[in-house]
């Protein structure tokens, strides 16, 4: 990770909104973002968040997947592990989420995935229905709305870490 604060937030931003644009999966782009620009180990945390995009499960009755990568990002490097289960409730962690889901709430209203939408796009999809799915990339679902709401959470999440870690 090398420049000054606005360089490394404005390159999670870019990064974030590329992956999204290019590959879908906004959990998934706001760790691969945020952890290639701040050296964290995510692999696994990648993996495990992909049916989390678009609500949970493309349903988009769950919270928006960005938000939820975002967070997961947080917890990886502020989270209980394994080890320290029972060892307390790892207040900080709840915190810095919570830092991170009011912010996304005080953007966009709300953080079902659907109520999103209907604040970027002036409705909602169901992107399991085929038409359905084409009207959203008409509408720019992966070329800007998406991907500007990935982008956003990525440096959102990328400002909480560096204010309150060693990183």
């Amino acid at each position: 990770m090398s420049g000054n604060k606005s360089e490394i937030l404005d390159k999670v931003y870019e990064l974030a909104f590329k992956y999204e644009a290019s590959y879908g999966s906004c959990p998934q782009c706001v760790l691969r973002a945020v952890g290639e620009v701040l050296n964290l180990k995510v692999d696994d945390v990648v993996k495990s968040s992909h049916g989390l995009a678009g609500g949970t499960a493309l349903s988009g009755n769950g919270t928006c997947g960005a938000l939820v990568g975002g967070i997961m990002a947080i917890c990886s490097v502020h989270g209980r592990g394994l080890k320290d289960m029972g060892k307390g409730r790892f207040l900080k962690s709840y915190s810095l989420a919570k830092q991170l889901y009011d912010k996304f709430v005080e953007e966009y209203g709300s953080c079902i995935c659907k109520d999103v939408q209907n604040k970027i796009f002036g409705r909602s999809f169901n992107l399991w229905d085929p038409e359905d799915f084409k009207k959203f990339e008409e509408m720019g679902g992966h070329r800007d709305k998406c991907p500007s709401v990935t982008g956003k959470v990525a440096r959102w999440t990328a400002e909480i870490l560096l204010s309150e870690s060693n990183l």
